[in-house]
């Protein structure tokens, strides 16, 4: 993974901070759901990433434990803004979260049966699967320009049959392939071999 972009730039802290706080308040669905979010501003939007280092961080985030709303702003904020923007970006990401919950559980208890209420967190499911369908599609996308359709369809075969047939941890199946991909020979390898 190259860290040519952030050594290349500072990220003010400002800016990381209304970032991760923008990915707060409209990540709705958990953590899975401001994926697209992150990938949206800190690659597509700001050019703080690649494209190749964000599903590498992506790919670890996945083997670790807890939330991935967390590690990824803490990650990123680290690594364009150093320690202090890993606390600016997860404290950015969660506050809305943690206002939000104290003042809807309130309301939420106190309303609980009014429909309109019931419906809100039901409409937003649609938009949170189309957000996941692009975000698969670019992967998809991506690993078929580096492995072809044929090796990336087979690995998607296999992982979804190992996560959701025979019931084995997403985590296991990443840490796996990377795993795999570390003691797989390098072309240059192979070559002098």
């Amino acid at each position: 993974m190259s860290h040519s972009r952030t050594e290349q730039q500072s990220v003010p802290q400002s800016s990381l901070f209304w970032v991760f706080l923008r990915i707060g308040l409209l990540g709705f669905g958990g953590g899975p759901s401001m994926i697209p979010l992150v990938q949206q501003e800190v690659v597509k939007r700001h050019a703080w990433l690649s494209d190749e280092e964000f599903a590498d961080i992506l790919a670890i985030a996945n083997t670790l434990p807890g939330p991935i709303a967390t590690k990824m702003p803490g990650y990123i904020g680290y690594r364009v803004g150093g320690v202090t923007g890993c606390l600016n970006a997860v404290l950015a990401v969660i506050l809305p979260t943690i206002l939000a919950m104290i003042a809807l559980l309130g309301i939420f208890s106190r309303y609980r049966n009014v429909a309109w209420i019931h419906g809100m967190g039901q409409g937003v499911v649609p938009v949170v699967m189309v957000m996941m369908g692009q975000l698969t599609w670019d992967f998809l996308h991506k690993a078929q320009l580096v492995l072809g359709w044929l090796v990336s369809l087979a690995m998607a075969a296999v992982a979804g049959a190992l996560i959701y047939v025979i019931g084995v941890h997403p985590g296991w199946v990443i840490g796996g392939i990377l795993v795999a991909a570390l003691l797989r020979p390098t072309r240059k390898q192979e070559a002098a071999s």
